[in-house]
């Protein structure tokens, strides 16, 4: 079978008039918790790194850069504004794991500014471009489930970008398998850059390729039109050539966003830690005094790469079984100045940290559909207590968190550089992206631009 050619077919047949109310409400939820994160995002070193260089590049100036007061090209905006948007590492996780949002979502801002695309077109295109990145991810994950050395939206978000992007831009069947041919030829990044700056890069460069592949393909660019399954090709690079595509091409209902859905993270760190942080914040309730705790075992699955008992930045905490555990106990709560280089090295840490052991436990499964973590300490008076989660709240395996719960998220990101006045409208705005015309988007995306709270849209 051509799976390339089948799959597109398939993308194509998906209209804005073929999503439910159910998917668009999903998708209204994604949109507010990218934009909030991205808007929290901009106040991190890394963004604002990235900003100033493309600043330095010299651009076109038709898209926002969000939070920075400046415009720039459709690529380089994307690029940026999915960096931002990823790295606090706060974006929602889809099943199975990647970050589909950020390398999606910023493309289609930006091609709203240089279109006449309404909020119902970037919907579609926001479903179907998460969607791609879900069904390569399900049939790779039957076929080979071991952890790979590259990252996932390096590598999905690419072909999801060119996805969105394509239909915004009202790409043709040969058109869009060209799209994925280029984008094929971008994929790419390292696990070994998680806890640097460059990791927020993976889904800033994923979105931006993917697009600038839709945006080749539209002026008669060409690449392999059969990319998936060809040798040497895209599947065959990262995961062998493809046993089974049935998963990939049963596209459509039930979409992705909804069935098993994603999770919207409560806490701004690897998804990895939050079982953990999960377990650590009821036993916080219990201990009178932190400085009490004697040690703290931690049993785990065996994932090497979250293993970090002594982080050199707060940054690299982020991805630190230990050191989100650590702020749990000692804090009583994980926020965004969890993660600043100033709490990792007040001394309250650097005392907690060498008394907390992780143990690998093989029986324990890594994927966040069936993991667990078991956090247990011991008090200096003799006290043993210990607390098992199986779940975090906002995960896909539980029943979602409330309209009002998710917003005091999205508020307080929003809250960080916009006015009170100016969060309120981003939230009314983006929370019904599908009855906006191209002008109100436009002004969504004016809004989100604002470098300083109380500037006027």
């Amino acid at each position: 079978m051509n799976i390339t050619e089948t799959l597109c077919r398939r993308i194509l047949a998906t209209t804005r008039d073929s999503l439910s109310d159910t998917v668009i409400a999903r998708a209204h939820q994604v949109v507010l918790d990218g934009l909030g994160v991205a808007v929290a995002g901009t106040e991190e070193q890394a963004p604002r790194i990235l900003a100033d260089h493309l600043r330095e590049m010299g651009a076109a100036p038709s898209c926002t850069a969000i939070g920075f007061g400046f415009k720039t090209s459709p690529v380089q905006a994307a690029y940026l504004n999915g960096a931002s948007m990823h790295v606090l590492d706060y974006e929602p996780m889809s099943s199975p794991a990647t970050h589909a949002t950020s390398p999606t979502l910023p493309g289609l801002l930006a091609l709203a500014e240089i279109t006449q695309a309404d909020g119902r077109e970037l919907v579609t295109a926001l479903v179907k471009g998460i969607e791609m990145q879900g069904r390569i991810r399900i049939v790779w994950e039957a076929q080979r489930p071991e952890r790979p050395s590259f990252h996932y939206p390096g590598v999905l978000g690419v072909m999801g970008s060119a996805v969105a992007a394509g239909h915004v831009l009202g790409l043709d069947l040969t058109q869009l398998r060209n799209a994925l041919g280029i984008a094929a030829s971008r994929a790419g990044t390292l696990m070994a850059n998680v806890g640097t700056m460059t990791k927020s890069t993976h889904c800033g460069l994923a979105g931006s390729t993917g697009l600038e592949a839709a945006l080749l393909a539209k002026r008669g660019f060409t690449g392999n039109i059969n990319v998936i399954e060809a040798p040497l090709g895209y599947s065959e690079a990262f995961y062998g050539p493809i046993k089974d595509p049935s998963a990939m091409l049963a596209w459509g209902e039930p979409w992705r966003m909804v069935e098993p859905g994603y999770a919207i993270k409560l806490f701004p760190c690897k998804y990895t830690t939050h079982w953990g942080v999960t377990a650590a914040l009821e036993l916080r309730k219990q201990i009178a005094r932190p400085q009490d705790i004697r040690s703290v075992h931690m049993r785990v699955p065996p994932i090497p790469d979250v293993n970090r008992p002594a982080p050199v930045t707060g940054l690299e905490g982020k991805f630190s079984f230990q050191y989100t555990v650590a702020c749990a106990l000692l804090d009583g709560a994980i926020r965004i100045p969890s993660f600043s280089d100033e709490r990792r090295f007040r001394p309250d840490m650097a005392a907690l940290l060498p008394k907390i052991r992780v143990e690998y436990d093989e029986k324990l499964p890594a994927a966040f559909e069936e993991m667990a973590v078991e956090v247990t300490i011991e008090t200096t008076d003799g006290q043993r207590l210990s607390e098992l989660c199986k779940k975090p709240r906002g995960h896909y395996g539980l029943p979602p968190i409330s309209t009002e719960e998710h917003l005091v998220k999205v508020r307080d990101c929003l809250a960080t550089r916009l006015s009170k006045a100016q969060v309120e409208e981003c939230v009314q705005m983006a929370g019904s992206l599908v009855s906006l015309s191209n002008p109100d988007v436009r002004r969504l995306v004016r809004l989100l631009g604002l470098f300083a709270a109380g500037q006027a849209a």
